[in-house]
């Protein structure tokens, strides 16, 4: 049997309740190396905490991180928490020689996130940051394609990842709303993952032009303060409820130029109606063109220069099957696709793989931190209105 590995999660909301089930998953799906064993899982509502422990099945429930890092038995702590929590729970983790899996962004100011790479600079512990859409076998698999020089080289990368999950100005105020516990908005929570995907695509981006909006200016905050993840409809909304000022953005979106010369566009919204899960892509080349869009995850668009001929110009739909990276390991089915949870599956298959030395991490805090830079730089290329090395983030 394979050996065991201690795992603590620090918060039970919608992500916590994602990596238990990946935690949960991984071993079975992947075969891993080693075998996870959920051990605790911290919230500073106790009562959420005991419920996801019997849920998930973890050996007990806490109400502080902190006790949970003191565990011994804890041996990788995955970090779910709001943004400003990120910071404090993973160096805690890093200095006591535990593995930290922390959600994206980092943390909720480029101070918090350069003390994170510092610490794990300083120590040997394993890290990942959670940006688990680069798992997606269709966007793995278009990466692959740009290597083998399919689209010939490419030139220019468009990006958008819209939601619309604050774009009812009834939607109440939470924490995502505040500068001091979510940092950015729609930068650090969406524009991240497009970032992230990028370079990952087409390298470095060196400099940039930008703008940042607040589209609604006040929202109204329901008797329970701010809830962390409440949704309109869940809590009445009264015409006379008190309104509290949006402390970050709603949109971003940005001109880049990439290091290979290559030029770009990235939008996100948080506030654009009808988007659920619109992280999409188009890479131009000099020889044809890929197409990605994460509410379409288990296929792929591609267009090759020697298709342009009448009448059978246009895209070709690749529809992702078992010969794609990691969706053999859930079903040999092509058509019968992969879910959001999966990605995660994947992502936990790479740590626990990492962790023991049979891959590569990435990304890690490090990585993580050069993806941090780059949002810093939108934010100050807005702020000041012109164009900004990313390099002057430091």
């Amino acid at each position: 049997m394979a050996e065991e590995i201690g795992v603590g999660i620090v918060g039970t909301g919608f992500m916590g309740a994602a990596h238990a089930m990946a935690f949960r998953s991984a071993p079975f799906v992947f075969d891993t190396a080693l075998r996870p064993r959920l051990e605790v899982v911290a919230d500073i509502n106790r009562e959420a905490a005991e419920g996801a422990a019997a849920r998930y099945g973890f050996a007990r429930a806490v109400g502080s991180w902190q006790e949970l890092v003191d565990d011994p038995r804890v041996e990788i702590v995955s970090i779910t928490t709001p943004n400003v929590l990120h910071s404090a729970v993973a160096i805690a983790a890093i200095d006591a020689g535990k593995h930290v899996y922390c959600e994206k962004p980092l943390a909720a100011d480029w101070a918090g996130a350069k003390a994170m790479a510092e610490a794990a600079g300083r120590s040997d512990a394993k890290t990942l940051v959670g940006y688990n859409y680069l798992r997606s076998p269709a966007a793995a698999y278009a990466r692959t394609l740009i290597e083998q020089g399919a689209i010939g080289d490419p030139v220019y990368f468009r990006g958008v990842y819209d939601e619309d999950y604050m774009a009812d100005a009834a939607t109440p105020f939470s924490w995502r709303c505040r500068a001091d516990v979510a940092g950015f908005g729609a930068l650090g929570d969406l524009a991240s993952h497009l970032v992230a995907a990028a370079e990952q695509m087409m390298g470095p981006i060196v400099s940039l032009a930008a703008d940042l909006r607040t589209l609604i200016a006040e929202r109204p905050v329901p008797a329970a303060g701010d809830a962390m993840e409440k949704r309109t409809g869940e809590v009445p909304i009264a015409a006379d409820m008190p309104k509290r000022r949006v402390e970050n953005e709603d949109t971003a979106q940005a001109l880049v130029a990439f290091q290979s010369g290559a030029m770009g566009s990235l939008t996100s919204s948080r506030a654009h109606w009808g988007r659920k899960n619109h992280l999409a892509f188009e890479i131009f080349g000099s020889e044809g063109s890929i197409l990605y869009d994460q509410e379409a995850m288990n296929e792929l668009q591609l267009f090759r220069r020697n298709a342009a001929e009448a009448p059978q110009s246009g895209y070709s739909r690749i529809l992702i099957g078992p010969e794609h990276p990691f969706y053999g390991r859930f079903t040999p089915a092509r058509g019968s696709g992969l879910g959001y949870n999966d990605l995660k599956v994947i992502e936990v298959a790479h740590l626990i793989e990492g962790i023991a030395g049979r891959e590569t991490l990435f990304p890690t805090i490090a990585d993580a931190l050069k993806i941090e830079r780059v949002l810093h730089a939108i934010a100050r290329a807005a702020t000041e209105k012109r164009w900004v090395e990313v390099a002057e983030i430091a």
